[in-house]
């Protein structure tokens, strides 16, 4: 059973940084989709970017497009978030998701990532 556990998030004011991590255990594959998607007070959860694990080349939303940085460590089984000069409206519950052995990453819906983490909590202050 796959299960992705996160961790880091927290509290900044504008301009700062967090990072968020997402590890994977029980993956069963060597490479497949992983995304982030994040939900705001009241707002639909979007998903804000996405990697396959084998390529490594990441796409995201373009309301975070040069400000986070999602990468991935196979030998770790683990993603990353990096975000910086964070915004307001960046706040939100964050989630990992992921499709093991998937492809064609971006063109998949969120209800296609089958698992899911727990959310961590971002909250930036103007």
């Amino acid at each position: 059973q796959v299960q992705l556990v996160e961790s880091g998030g927290g509290s900044v004011q504008a301009g700062g940084s967090l990072s968020v991590s997402c590890a994977a255990t029980g993956y069963g594959y060597s490479s497949g989709c992983m995304a982030w998607f994040r939900q705001a007070p009241g707002k639909e959860r979007e998903r804000i970017a996405t990697i396959h694990t084998g390529v490594g080349v990441p796409t995201y939303d373009d309301s975070v497009k040069g400000r986070f940085t999602f990468s991935a460590d196979n030998a770790k089984n683990t993603v990353y978030l990096q975000m910086n000069s964070l915004k307001p409206e960046d706040t939100g519950m964050y989630y990992c998701a992921a499709i093991p052995g998937g492809w064609d990453c971006f063109s998949r819906g969120q209800f296609e990532f089958h698992y899911w983490g727990q959310g961590t909590q971002v909250t930036v202050s103007s």
